[in-house]
């Protein structure tokens, strides 16, 4: 009786669909990147977050253009 048990992944909810069907990440959505981020900034993994590789290189990115138009911070307020 070894049976293994996965928890279903689930999309975070910054990773939307168009009306086109394409999913793409929306970099408005502050407060659903920042909890894909550690409380220093850091992005958190595939294992931890339970994205798909595509999906974890949408939300990178997205991460990353709020950061460059100010919406994130490139690291924590406390350093």
């Amino acid at each position: 009786m070894n049976r293994s048990y996965r928890t279903p992944t689930r999309r975070p909810n910054c990773i939307h669909n168009s009306p086109d069907g394409k999913m793409f990440a929306d970099y408005k959505d502050i407060d659903d990147l920042r909890r894909l981020m550690t409380p220093n900034g850091k992005i958190y993994s595939r294992k931890r977050s339970g994205v798909t590789a595509k999906q974890q290189r949408m939300i990178a990115s997205a991460i990353k253009r709020a950061r460059y138009m100010a919406l994130l911070p490139y690291t924590s307020a406390t350093l």
